[in-house]
């Protein structure tokens, strides 16, 4: 008999590893602190019980290894680390249902897959500590910008440098990692949605499309400091005026185009109550997966600040704070996650399972390492398992057990086929 998954191991480990890295708050494993390294500690025994081949790279990310017929391998990626007083499952689940894939694998092949199979805990997905998310991935993958991350410190002044040395890693060797990704042939990742999409839609899992372009900008608004008692208002050039106005029109700019706008944050000068605004400066944030689509929104938004600004007789300039461009995931493997998804829902008979409903396709708001994986040029795709109020990175975050049942399970079959599709393209 073939060997099986099993799925409710793979939740009672997401459960060891809560009690042992969370408190009353959520999860506490902040990469590159001391809760980490010990959820890391944890993860590498978990390994070594079944799998020879564990190693840490340059860049601190955690890789185990099946060695098998061919040196193609199959890349199944997730990690640990959470934000502070995160949830239990966000990034987690992607390990351990890795974990419990490489056990089935292991067991069934006796240690010898027909092709190589690869499970990575990247490092600092989150970028809690310092504010760059991706760390492990993008040094890995070759996209991390070493100047900016050089000159990255925390709430307390130590700044990632001396963070990773206390981790053993060397700042300035991280991007050798990247031949971790020489014989790399397909990425997988399962993922909690984070957001209500699945959940509105009685849907246990779906297929993730890619993950969306961001433009983040920064927008100043400049105008005249003035008394706010001694100034009439058809006098005044109120920087608030024009930059208030800029809310509801990112909702209009999203009505028309699809994709998500937020302004994030909002700063005035003088900053008091007595004095009309003088400077206001807020954060724009911008996702869509069409790239086209992604740039109108973005030069409707500058038209719309310059209208606003000549409304309120002030000035406006843009400064963009970040930019990454929509990442596809790859078109065999989105049909391939579709079959997994089917073959196990089909299966169900319990209500809120759409036995024999065709798997929803939907894009990936968040960032995620798969997008740094696809951006190297490795074929890719995301699973995502439903969340629970639609609601992450906070301890009420949430997700049915049989639904993550269901999803080690299809994560499992998404496995398997992935292996058959390398070997058929090895083939060729």
């Amino acid at each position: 008999m073939t060997p099986a998954v099993n799925p409710k191991r793979t939740i009672a480990e997401l459960k060891e590893l809560r009690d042992l890295t969370g408190d009353e708050n959520g999860a506490q494993r902040v990469a590159f602190t001391q809760t980490w390294a010990r959820a890391r500690a944890w993860l590498r025994r978990k390994l070594e019980e079944f799998c020879p081949e564990t190693h840490t790279d340059e860049a601190g990310n955690l890789w185990a290894t099946l060695r098998g017929e061919s040196e193609q391998a199959l890349l199944i990626g997730g990690h640990i680390d959470s934000v502070p007083n995160g949830g239990w499952l966000d990034g987690c689940l992607d390990t351990l249902a890795g974990v419990e894939i490489l056990r089935r694998i292991n067991a069934q092949y006796n240690g010898k897959p027909p092709v190589t199979v690869r499970l990575v805990d990247w490092a600092d997905e989150e970028g809690a500590r310092f504010g760059k998310s991706l760390f492990g991935s993008s040094a890995c993958s070759g996209h991390l910008d070493m100047n900016e991350a050089r000159a990255l410190k925390d709430k307390d002044g130590i700044s990632l440098p001396a963070a990773l040395e206390q981790n053993g890693i060397d700042f300035e060797k991280v991007k050798e990692c990247s031949k971790e990704l020489a014989k790399a042939a397909a990425y997988l990742e399962l993922h909690i949605e984070q957001g209500p999409v699945l959940l509105d839609l009685d849907r246990p899992l779906g297929t993730v499309l890619g993950t969306f372009g961001v433009e983040r900008h920064a927008i100043t608004f400049r105008g005249q400091g003035a008394h706010a008692g001694a100034t009439p208002m058809n006098k005044r050039k109120d920087a608030f005026l024009a930059a208030a106005k800029m809310s509801p029109e990112i909702y209009r700019i999203t009505e028309r185009n699809g994709g998500v706008c937020t302004i994030g944050s909002c700063t005035t000068q003088p900053g008091i109550v007595t004095s009309v605004v003088e400077k206001c400066r807020i954060a724009l944030d911008q996702r869509h997966l069409d790239p086209a689509a992604l740039a109108r929104m973005l030069s409707e938004a500058k038209q719309a600040s310059e209208r606003f600004a000549a409304e309120a007789d002030v000035t406006v300039s843009w400064e963009r704070l970040w930019q990454i461009e929509p990442i596809l995931f790859h078109d065999d493997l989105i049909a391939l996650c579709d079959e997994a998804i089917s073959a196990v829902t089909a299966a169900e008979q319990r209500p809120g399972f759409q036995t024999g409903a065709q798997p929803h396709r939907l894009p990936s708001g968040p960032l995620h390492d798969a997008s740094e994986v696809a951006h190297f040029g490795i074929p890719t795709i995301m699973m995502f398992v439903q969340s629970l109020h639609g609601i992450s990175h906070n301890k009420i975050e949430d997700t049915k057990e049989e639904h993550l049942e269901l999803a080690a399970v299809a994560f499992d079959k998404l496995a398997d086929k992935a292996m058959q599709w390398i070997s058929a393209r090895r083939g060729r």
